[in-house]
């Protein structure tokens, strides 16, 4: 069953769909952003005015961007690490939610082929299967389907909830200044009356690590540019989130519109990439150059990959060869996906 926003209240279908549970399992994407952990923090109060005790929000990966740490531990947002043999046999009466993600086995640790009760999300996804689906490609963010839910069904909205979904709806916007429709200026306008300006202040400029930008550091001095596209590289790093934030700062370096960051972190190649570039969809550029190593995808602006190291995994010996090998590996299908130049100018 998939929803739309023509299809007449959806919120009082999943509302319906929830009163049938006893428990629910709320599962966010690996490394949760903003939107994914707000979009969970709804739903949990939404299933709680639905009547279900139980409630859990799990997550897989690592929280490390400053800003969703900020998140979590600023909102008090109670989370647990995601073990795949509690919803794979899960009892009757246990619901399993995926929200801001939508495919088990898809930027989740969900075991593919697991049935889901409910799905939300905004990506771009194919093959999504669940007894309740709302998927809106055309919105900025998965928080607008939620404040939605919330203003339809009239579940309190504390200072808490409604900061969170106003700060994730920015985030993902980038400010109001990608995919922004309509909704989203509608679901800010009634969250900023409810939203704590001051928290909101705090999750908009927490303190940035010292290994963040030694890893942005490392990606401005490794860049190097064909035409308009750059890639770099961080080399091995634990600072998954600089990845994004290195890729977001290159993008705006003059001539450059597609920059492509990519590192080591643990036992994976991670990739994030920004564009500007209407003749590109970064992330079918980064599934067809990736997909069949690893997982990646993304929106046409703004997307991500990872590909396991497999056995160069604990292939130490001689790190800084294992980065040379990535990167002549990683670096030559970047080139020929975007059918770039082999020249290349630091």
């Amino acid at each position: 069953m998939t929803q739309s926003p023509a299809t007449a209240r959806p919120a009082e279908e999943l509302r319906d769909l929830l009163g049938e549970g006893e428990a629910i399992t709320i599962v966010c994407h690996n490394n949760p952003d903003p939107d994914c952990l707000a979009s969970a923090l709804a739903l949990g109060r939404i299933a709680a005015d639905a009547g279900i005790d139980e409630r859990r929000i799990c997550y897989s990966g690592a929280i490390t961007h400053q800003q969703n740490r900020a998140f979590v531990t600023l909102l008090d947002v109670d989370l647990e690490p995601f073990e795949p043999e509690r919803v794979r046999d899960r009892p009757d009466g246990s619901l399993l939610a995926l929200v801001d993600h939508s495919v088990p086995g898809r930027n989740n640790r969900v075991p593919e082929g697991t049935p889901v009760d409910v799905v939300v999300d905004h990506h771009p996804a194919e093959e999504i299967d669940a007894r309740f689906v709302d998927h809106r490609e055309e919105l900025g963010a998965t928080a607008t389907v939620f404040t939605e839910y919330v203003r339809d069904l009239d579940v309190d909205l504390d200072g808490t909830l409604a900061t969170g979904l106003l700060f994730a709806i920015r985030r993902e916007t980038l400010e109001f200044l990608r995919g922004t429709t309509r909704a989203e200026y509608e679901a800010a306008g009634y969250l900023h009356e409810r939203a704590d300006v001051d928290l909101l202040r705090q999750l908009a400029s927490p303190s940035v690590t010292g290994a963040t930008l030694d890893a942005i550091a490392t990606a401005i001095e490794h860049r190097r540019t064909r035409g308009s596209v750059l890639i770099s590289n961080v080399g091995r790093t634990t600072e998954r989130d600089a990845l994004p934030q290195a890729a977001d700062y290159l993008r705006t370096l003059e001539g450059v519109e597609t920059a492509i960051v990519f590192g080591i972190v643990g036992r994976s190649i991670h990739l994030s990439g920004r564009t500007v570039d209407s003749r590109i969809h970064l992330g079918d550029a980064l599934d067809d150059a990736f997909g069949d190593v690893g997982t990646a995808g993304g929106h046409r602006d703004m997307a991500g990959g990872e590909v396991p190291l497999g056995v160069f995994a604990d292939y130490t010996a001689d790190d800084e060869g294992l980065v040379d090998i990535v990167e002549q590996v990683v670096t030559a299908r970047l080139v020929a996906e975007l059918r770039l130049s082999e020249e290349s100018s630091g």
